[in-house]
Formats: structure tokens, sequence, C-alpha cells
């Protein structure tokens, strides 16, 4: 797919898939076909295959390629695929390569391995990337790698950069780096669905959804309800099926997944086990994401 293509497609919710393991930690290829089936019956707009969700950190290249080749087959054109990559500049470039040949339609940077890197090396890393693919690029911007309006501004002379997904919340400094780079990228909420509200006051029209996975009816609703600006219902939505979930989420480092993976076996999917350094839920919190599920209800499926 061309960058432009895929950037016009990037309108709505963006699924976020884990990836599912069985008990002994390997994967679980054929739930993952299954659980991408659910997820492809409803109008999601895009797959992020082996993203933060999916625990890209944990797998190994084979591993990596082998999940992309496996979403690309489910998805059969339906949506775009989008890869993650990352950790140093010639792994990155080497994932991304393997992404592109395994029929990858976009590729999502994530921060390089090393923290509170110095401006010049964010720079060649991000372009190392796009350098090593004529598929559009995202980056990824999360955890350390807080970037100025200026920087963002430098990294749009990459010619096949053509999103910015968020992932800090920050809106205040999301609104400069928009009103500095204008419409030269693609702007992606994704600091999680709670924050979809934030998101499309200040224009924002596409996010990243780990809910999709589970419950893409939910998701779907609360992309209809910011987009048309339906406060009072949006709020409404949130109070009482999202921020419960994300309560939970935040009580441990790592539980952006393993909150996910513990509600789709609940619901009949395919979730699993998380790999260290990721710890699972506790049992008396698998009673509490129960409840979440319940009221999840209209939305399953």
């Amino acid at each position: 797919m061309e960058p432009f293509e895929l950037r016009t497609k990037l309108s709505g919710v963006i699924a976020f898939p884990i990836t599912p393991f069985k008990d002994d930690l390997s994967l679980d290829f054929e739930g993952l076909r299954r659980n991408l089936a659910m997820l492809l019956r409803h109008r999601i707009c895009a797959i992020v295959a082996a993203g933060g969700t999916g625990e890209m950190y944990s797998l190994t290249p084979a591993e990596h390629a082998e999940v992309i080749r496996v979403t690309v087959d489910a998805a059969q054109g339906q949506v775009p695929v989008i890869a993650g990559t990352g950790f140093g500049s010639h792994l990155a470039v080497e994932l991304t390569r393997a992404a592109d040949e395994a029929g990858a339609d976009g590729i999502l940077a994530f921060p390089p391995y090393y923290p509170n890197a110095d401006d010049e090396g964010l720079l060649a890393y991000y372009r190392a990337i796009g350098a090593a693919t004529s598929l559009g690029l995202l980056i990824y911007s999360r955890d350390w790698a807080s970037f100025s309006p200026r920087m963002v501004e430098c990294l749009t002379n990459i010619p096949n950069l053509i999103g910015w997904k968020d992932g800090h919340g920050d809106i205040r400094r999301l609104q400069s780096i928009i009103n500095q780079v204008g419409d030269r990228l693609r702007w992606i909420g994704g600091a999680g669905d709670d924050m979809v509200a934030a998101y499309y006051s200040v224009g924002i029209r596409a996010y990243t959804s780990s809910i999709a996975s589970v419950a893409p009816r939910l998701s779907l609703r609360l992309d209809e309800l910011a987009a048309n600006q339906r406060h009072e219902e949006l709020a409404e939505l949130l109070q009482h099926f999202v921020i419960p979930l994300y309560s939970i989420r935040s009580r441990r480092k790592g539980y952006e997944v393993s909150t996910m993976k513990a509600l789709m076996d609940m619901a009949g999917l395919d979730g699993g086990p998380v790999r260290p350094p990721l710890v699972n839920v506790t049992n008396a919190e698998r009673g509490e994401l129960k409840a979440v599920l319940e009221s999840w209800k209209p939305f399953l499926g």
C-alpha cells in the first residue's frame, strides 16, 4: 500500500490486538487467527500487529515476522496491517524489512531501547527505519520519548512519514505539536480508549484501541459519539464501561496487556498468559474484570 493511501484509511478505530500465547508461553497462531476473525467482522480501519499490546518486545525476530504474516493473511486486504518495530536502529531496520516482506501495509516505529537519547541520534534512528522501506511510516511517541514541536517538524523530512501516534495523553503538548506541523501528518490518539474525548476535542479523528480486541462495538461507539460531539452520551459511556477497566490497568506496569488477555480468555477468545517481565493479573482482579466484562455484554462479538 502506498503511504498516502494508508494515510487516507486511518480514520476511526485502529485495533491493537494482543499476541496470544499458550500456557508454555509459545505462540498460539490458531488463537490469533480466531481473534482476528472476530475483530474483522467489525468496521475497524486498521490493525497494528505485534505492537505494544501485542508484546512486541517479548518476540524474537522470527516470531515477529510470523505474527505479521498471520495477521496479513487473516486480514485478506480488508484493512491495512501496520507492523510494530523498534529496539535499536539495526534491529528495527531488520524487523521493518521483514514486515515489508511479510506483506505489511505500514510501519509503526516505537522508541529505541536507549532512554532519553540525544535528538541527533533519534533523528538518525527514525531516518534509518524510514529508509528501510517504501511503506508509510508512523512514529509512536510514548514512555520517555517525548518530542518538542520543533523535533516533530524535523522528523517530517522523512519522505514516507505519514502519521504520529501520541502515547502520552499530554493534550497541551500535543496541541503545540499539531499547531507547529499542521496537516503534514495524520494525528492518532494512542494513550488509551479513556482519552477519546480529549483527543477528539482537538480535532483528532483516529485512535488506537485495545478494547477492540474484546468489545469492538464499544470502541466503535466511542469513536462515533466523540466524532459527532455527543459529549453527554460519550461521558456516560466512558464512566460506566471504560474508566472502570482503566482503574485496574493502571495498578501495575504492563497491566495494559495483562488485563486485556484475561478479559479475552473470559470472553471465550484466545488470550493466554503474558511473557516476563510482564505479570498476569491476580485472582482477585480476575473477579473485578469479570464484572467489567459483564457490563460489556451489549458490545461483545
